[in-house]
């Protein structure tokens, strides 16, 4: 089963950590698993889970309760793409509650879900607790510092049957709540087992004239160009204020932030992972946790607080044997944090700036998912056979619940348009445009 699961995922081999995480279930109840960001946690505890899990048995057998609609979205990906016969759902803020009742009906083995959308399917009685024998407070550090304590602890209170927890985060904590109900965990730690620099990575200072950087910003981003660059902030205020100015600039880009619509986030990801935009500028929402591809660049426009933000962001570049960069931004009387030992070179900037081209994608919309029983190979069909394009024309396919999204060549979107204009998909005559 494993050998099969690992070839579905397209994976050679578990890594030293993951390896270690399997025997630890094969022996301890309660385990507390603590590795970096980007680690592949959740295949560590995905393939325990799978283990315990019962073809004979009805009703959710076990659950994932994590800190984000993101994270929820990709290890439900994860399992999904594992075929294990198995089924899994998912429920998060922002989802259509109706819609998960009714998923719900028929109870999946395995359910993932952000604290809040779980505890309000307890209540209402759509969760049925008593068969969960399984327990993951995936990212549990950050599921605290996003103030989750009484939802996650009103949930573990209704699970009477629960034989294994397992604990995850990606920095070590001072204590864990009594309300996890760990007694006596096995603790696997991988953290020290990573350098705070990746081998890969360089880092590099870029010095603003002023205390206000978005004139440095824009410079830097005109010199690295078309490679893909998440821009960090700390706060949801700075990135909306830079999106303002950088496109008045004439520099297009997303964003990405928890105050953002569900549907606009995932836009934001979307068009960010097929190549639609290159720079996405977000808070720490986007360090951990998020299925994003790996990236050249790193920029903190805003100065990280502590060594963990430090560590979390950056590792979204210089990953496995990949090479990356991460740009420090220095405003006036900003200096290099002191958690930083190694001495930064100083990046130069040009005093002519040119603006990155526009990539050779853009996005599709198609107002059709999952929901509406159509899935990629119908969308396929019909962008290659009524949209006249050829196979190198068509990128990243993404089929939502009731939305799909396709990165097309952005000098065929025009023609592809008017081909597919009258067409429909399994009957269907469906809403398609370039998405905003």
């Amino acid at each position: 089963m494993l050998q099969k699961v690992l070839e579905n995922l397209k994976i050679a081999t578990l890594n030293e950590m993951q390896l270690a995480t399997i025997e630890a279930a094969k022996k301890s109840n309660d385990i507390v698993l603590l590795s970096p960001t980007g680690s592949g946690k959740t295949l560590a505890f995905l393939l325990p889970i799978l283990n315990s899990l019962d073809k004979s048995k009805e009703g959710i057998q076990a659950l994932v309760i994590v800190p984000s609609r993101e994270l929820a979205i990709q290890i439900e990906q994860v399992f999904k793409q594992m075929q294990t016969g198995f089924k899994v759902n998912c429920t998060y803020g922002g989802h259509s509650t109706k819609t998960e009742k009714n998923s719900l009906g028929e109870a999946p083995a395995l359910l993932i879900g952000t604290p809040g959308r779980l505890a309000f399917h307890i209540r209402n009685k759509n969760i049925h607790t008593a068969t969960i024998t399984s327990l993951v407070l995936d990212e549990f550090d950050k599921a605290l510092e996003f103030g989750f304590q009484e939802d996650m602890s009103f949930i573990i209170y209704y699970l009477k049957n629960l034989q294994k927890r397992m604990l995850t985060s990606a920095t070590k904590m001072n204590s864990i709540p009594d309300f996890a109900g760990l007694k006596d965990p096995f603790e696997i730690n991988f953290l020290s087992k990573t350098p705070v620099k990746a081998e890969g990575l360089k880092l590099k200072i870029v010095k603003a004239e002023t205390k206000d950087k978005i004139d440095a910003l824009f410079s830097l981003i005109c010199k690295l160009g078309n490679t893909a660059t998440l821009v960090f902030c700390n706060h949801r205020d700075a990135v909306d204020r830079i999106s303002t100015l950088l496109l008045e600039k004439g520099l297009f880009h997303g964003t990405f932030h928890g105050k953002m619509e569900q549907e606009d986030r995932e836009r934001a990801l979307i068009k960010f992972r097929n190549g639609t935009n290159q720079i996405l500028i977000t808070t720490d929402l986007a360090s951990r946790g998020l299925d994003i591809p790996e990236i050249q660049n790193v920029i903190h426009f805003q100065l990280p607080h502590t060594e963990d933000v430090f560590i979390h962001r950056n590792g979204r570049t210089a990953r496995m044997n990949a090479k990356g960069t991460a740009y420090l931004l220095l405003g006036e009387g900003e200096f290099v944090p002191t958690f930083i030992k190694d001495t930064p070179g100083l990046e130069a900037l040009s005093s002519e700036n040119k603006i990155p081209e526009n990539t050779c994608w853009c996005t599709l919309y198609i107002a059709a998912g999952k929901k509406d029983k159509i899935n990629k190979m119908d969308i396929v069909g019909m962008l290659l056979q009524k949209g006249k394009l050829q196979k190198e024309e068509l990128g990243l396919i993404e089929v939502l619940d009731f939305s799909s999204y396709a990165a097309i060549k952005r000098d065929k979107i025009e023609q592809l348009l008017v081909a597919v204009k009258e067409e429909k998909i399994k009957g269907r005559k469906i809403k398609m445009e370039v998405s905003k």
